[in-house]
């Protein structure tokens, strides 16, 4: 039961966030301030993303946010006592370029650090993905927990998977917390297990579509649980163009041939063969391919395979570095190379998700593409599914359209490790 409020307030917590998103921290933050029997009260809030920004509306309306927070003096933000921030992530994430501190987004922690230093809360909270911690071999992390040691904060820090927190997705993200008292533990959190089937509905209208009619008509229900589709290394996992034989009839031989050259094709050896900056992807000539692949039928398969037109032939591409900015093309000296006609997202489906098991890692570019079975059919992942696979509340407020949801969702917190966490930071500041 929450306290009464006293007239010294002494029972409010109050709290800023930023790079808010869509208030994912927030969420989990105040669950834990309430369960510990305290009063929440945000005090700040800034985020920059209009889409984001529309959502915190719909969730907080009396509340007014703050735009870039480069732009804002520490002295003006009211005093609190927990600083909550994901900050951007893409510096440090293997989906971007990981430039870290040399990436403009990664100098925004500077900006948590300025403010702390100024504001000196009892504790804070940081998010940030599982790449931070080996990021520059580990130096950026340690930068990031000197520059907060030094203002006199107690760190911790651990990457923590999300599907132990009741949370049916692989999610690794790293948590780093501090107060002026004690380091806090974030070890042995009670174990939590769901699966997909937990929080997926049933009985919604499922989709007809040519590509879904001859998904179907090459596989059962069950042997698509889990599988993504694309013509990208993934094993056993992926289902190709060539196996729902989209550009035109295959042989077994043929599908061999194509899986093998998929798989050879990121090797480095053959950039070195070829003398020529490694590219994910080369272009392999046949004298390359027979090496692994040896057929007396070689030349007319690979023929047979870039006329149906799943493969193509090919220059390898070098890499040219013009006034620091670096990009490839065709080396037209080098020997031409067969390589598969490859896309991450070249169907309309990316991934259908097995309601037995967890989701993988979801990140925006992904979401968007997302099936699952229902009944004997398949649809789309919904975009509430998509909050409760983040374990946000039922009454959250996510008016929206799909596109623009998924972004978001892609790139949000998980509620319950936040919630965990934070009660262990506000046992230690209280």
């Amino acid at each position: 039961m929450t306290k009464k409020k006293s007239s010294k307030n002494t029972n409010v917590i109050k709290f800023i966030d930023l790079f808010a998103g869509i208030g994912g921290i927030r969420a989990g933050l105040e669950s834990a301030i309430h369960e510990c029997g305290f009063v929440s009260e945000c005090v700040f809030t800034s985020e920059i993303k209009p889409h984001a920004i529309s959502i915190l509306k719909q969730n907080h309306p009396n509340e007014k946010i703050i735009g870039d927070i480069t732009k804002v003096d520490a002295k003006d933000i009211p005093d609190f006592d927990i600083l909550c921030a994901g900050f951007p992530c893409q510096a440090f994430s293997a989906a971007g370029k990981r430039e870290g501190f040399a990436d403009t987004r990664g100098t925004l922690f500077f900006d948590v650090e300025r403010i702390l230093k100024t504001k000196k809360p009892k504790g804070f909270i940081l998010e940030n993905v599982e790449g931070l911690v080996n990021h520059d071999k580990g130096r950026t992390l340690q930068v990031i927990l000197s520059h907060l040691e030094d203002i006199g904060y107690k760190v911790s820090y651990k990457v923590i998977n999300s599907k132990n927190f009741g949370v049916p997705q692989e999610r690794k993200r790293i948590y780093i917390t501090g107060t002026f008292s004690k380091k806090i533990s974030l070890d042995d959190f009670p174990l939590e297990r769901k699966k997909l089937s937990d929080i997926l509905e049933k009985g919604k209208p499922t989709e007809d579509s040519k590509f879904i009619r001859l998904l179907l008509s090459k596989f059962r229900i069950d042997e698509l649980y889990g599988k993504s589709i694309k013509d990208k290394r993934g094993g056993k996992s992926n289902i190709h163009s060539w196996d729902l034989e989209i550009k035109g009839k295959t042989t077994k031989e043929e599908r061999k041939l194509l899986d093998k050259i998929l798989t050879e094709r990121r090797k480095k050896k053959w950039a070195e063969i070829y003398n020529i900056d490694w590219m994910d992807g080369m272009p392999l000539t046949e004298e390359m391919i027979a090496s692994f692949y040896p057929s007396k039928k070689l030349t007319s398969l690979l023929n047979g395979l870039v006329k149906k037109g799943y493969i193509v032939y090919e220059h390898p591409k070098k890499k040219i570095v013009e006034n620091g900015v670096s990009y490839r093309e065709y080396d037209t000296s080098l020997p031409k190379g067969y390589n598969i006609v490859a896309g991450k997202l070249s169907f309309e489906i990316n991934k259908i998700l097995d309601p037995n098991d967890i989701a993988p890692t979801l990140v925006a570019m992904d979401m968007q593409k997302l099936y699952v079975v229902d009944g004997g059919g398949l649809r789309k992942f919904t975009l509430r599914e998509g909050l409760r696979l983040f374990g946000y509340p039922e009454n959250f407020k996510f008016d929206i359209n799909e596109k623009n949801g998924f972004d978001l969702l892609g790139n949000t917190v998980v509620v319950p490790v936040i919630k965990a966490v934070c009660k262990r930071l506000i046992s230690s500041i209280r």
